[in-house]
């Protein structure tokens, strides 16, 4: 009975290191700023790891009184591909600390 206690203990002694490495990468994750660009650097748009965007660039070539639909083009191509960094970077950092295991619910 006092082993199953003991490798119950260091069951959650483990857990609590990976909840602990989890919070610690994802606010480091939100900290961080992607910044992608569409259209040849037309388009740049800054984005965090909490899929906010901070920043948007506009080259005035892009700027197209005639042609509106070409920015618009270029912002959305920017802004899935910085969310697609973004999901990816998440993905990245919990199969670090998850050895690829899918884990409902995380991150």
């Amino acid at each position: 009975m006092l082993q199953g206690g003991k490798n119950m203990n260091n069951l959650m002694k483990q857990a609590q290191k990976m909840q602990q490495e989890m919070m610690k990468s994802q606010q480091e994750l939100e900290n961080k700023i992607f910044e992608v660009s569409s259209g040849g650097g037309m388009v740049t748009i800054g984005i965090n790891g909490a899929h906010e965007v901070k920043s948007i660039k506009i080259d005035k070539e892009a700027v197209d009184p005639d042609d509106v639909e070409m920015l618009e083009d270029l912002i959305l191509a920017a802004l899935q591909e910085a969310h697609k960094q973004v999901s990816q970077a998440s993905e990245d950092i919990m199969g670090k600390l998850t050895g690829g295991m899918k884990i409902p619910g995380l991150f």
